[in-house]
């Protein structure tokens, strides 16, 4: 059996070769960064590191002589303290340097902190002296031994900070050749595999350049909305495949267009149009649905009083609590739409309709009582004007949901079902708060 040659298996092949110059020009790339990132790294974690560390040892050093001469100048006991927290932050920083990056015997780091507990020992020399009154004698001790320490620790800072600062300059220039090496091989490598790639490339791309291009030619038809382009292609390949794709695409854009004009510029919902011919297409199929019928009881009144703004901002947050229910408990079939105004619909199946109103209602009053003042909230009503402009106390907004189920037999069309809904939330009105009610409500009555 022949095997076919899909545009799948022609660009395979095709690439097989360009990818294997590619994992070569990859894998020596990622190796060079490897190496160069080890380089930085050690600049990085312990060169850089020895240089601040360093820095701080001298700073701290150098805290901890001027505590020492302060002392000997003020003799207050507060300054004696200074220096031994001085001397406490020295051994800290000196531990995390020789911990960090000097692991082992080092003749510096031991010189230092010999140096270090001998000035220590030199000051508590200097302190007994102060209080013995023999400040004189203090003075002489710091400026003739405890100098000649301090200035050897300094020297020995320095001196380990120097050959940090000697080895980032010989790592850095490590760094700039081999990644000039690096990376002249790595181009080298690239191009070649793209002239290789070109070359394969164009060979498959003239067997598949003019059926795109027709494709190319309904994708701008598309575009100016001419959605019945006749998308068939002799090929049985992807090409072809995708061919019919782009028919199946151009159906649905045409259908989501319509829906889109006929949808609502506050909400998004889908409009009228395609509330009617949702549940036409529900009917039609005679299968059971139930067609919710929602609405927003003191609405009118609530926008005169606070502004058609503020109205709008409850209808979308209307539309996002129907949207949000419908994901939560409801499916993908389920339907939600605009009627205009404060109603809305909801199409869905029994019983499931009934539970997702129900849970409508139980969540409407928390999502609307923020688009009220504090005032109106705590009382339970608000100030408006009626119909002939008196003003008179009126209920927060409520929700009304009247819901009528088709088990495939009753109505014949969408108009029908529609009255009968609107029938139905007339008496749901008359009920106080948010209300769901069925016809089997009705019927217990």
């Amino acid at each position: 059996m022949k095997m076919k040659l899909t545009i799948y298996r022609k660009l395979l092949l095709s690439y097989l070769g360009m990818a294997f110059l590619t994992v070569l020009a990859s894998a020596y790339a990622i190796f060079s960064l490897q190496q160069l990132n080890n380089l930085a790294y050690r600049i990085i974690n312990d060169d850089f590191a020895v240089v601040d560390q360093s820095k701080s040892l001298l700073d701290s050093l150098i805290a901890q002589e001027s505590a020492e001469k302060r002392y000997l100048i003020l003799l207050d006991p507060k300054i004696e303290e200074l220096y031994w927290s001085r001397s406490h932050e020295f051994k800290r920083i000196f531990e995390e340097l020789r911990k960090d990056q000097f692991a082992g015997a080092d003749p510096t780091m031991a010189r230092l902190s010999l140096l270090h507990d001998q000035h220590g020992a030199l000051f508590s020399q200097e302190v007994q002296l102060v209080r013995a009154k023999q400040n004189e004698e203090a003075q002489a001790l710091s400026e003739g031994q405890g100098r000649k320490v301090i200035d050897e620790m300094a020297m020995l800072v320095r001196a380990v900070q120097k050959k940090a600062e000697g080895n980032i300059d010989a790592r850095m220039k490590r760094i700039d050749v081999q990644s000039l090496r690096a990376s002249r091989l790595t181009v080298v490598l690239s191009l070649v595999s793209l002239v290789i790639g070109v070359l394969l490339v164009l060979l498959v791309t003239y067997n598949i350049s003019r059926p795109l291009r027709r494709l190319e030619k309904a994708t701008a038809l598309i575009a100016e909305g001419k959605f019945d382009f006749d998308f068939r292609l002799d090929r049985d390949d992807e090409i072809g495949s995708l061919a019919h794709a782009f028919g199946v695409m151009a159906q649905r854009l045409k259908l989501l267009e319509e829906r889109n004009l006929d949808a609502s510029p506050l909400t998004g919902l889908p409009g009228n149009l395609a509330i009617e011919r949702e549940l036409g297409n529900r009917l039609q199929a005679k299968r059971p649905v139930s067609l919710c019928h929602v609405d927003l009881d003191n609405f009118k009144p609530f926008g005169d009083q606070y502004g058609y703004a503020w109205g709008s901002e409850v209808l979308k947050e209307v539309a996002l609590l129907l949207t949000d229910e419908i994901k939560g408990a409801g499916t993908q079939e389920d339907f939600v739409g605009h009627i205009g105004g404060d109603d809305f619909v909801i199409i869905s199946v029994p019983p499931r309709a009934e539970e997702i109103c129900r849970r409508i209602v139980a969540g409407f009053d928390g999502r609307i009582r923020k688009f009220y003042t504090e005032e109106d909230r705590v009382q339970g009503f608000f100030i408006g004007k009626d119909r002939q402009g008196a003003r008179q106390k009126f209920p927060l907004i409520s929700v009304t949901i009247s819901i009528v189920t088709d088990d495939g037999a009753r109505f014949q069309n969408p108009l029908a079902m529609a009255e009968a809904a609107a029938r139905l939330k007339e008496y749901a009105k008359t009920l106080p708060g948010s209300n769901c009610v069925t016809e089997k409500d009705v019927q217990k009555v």
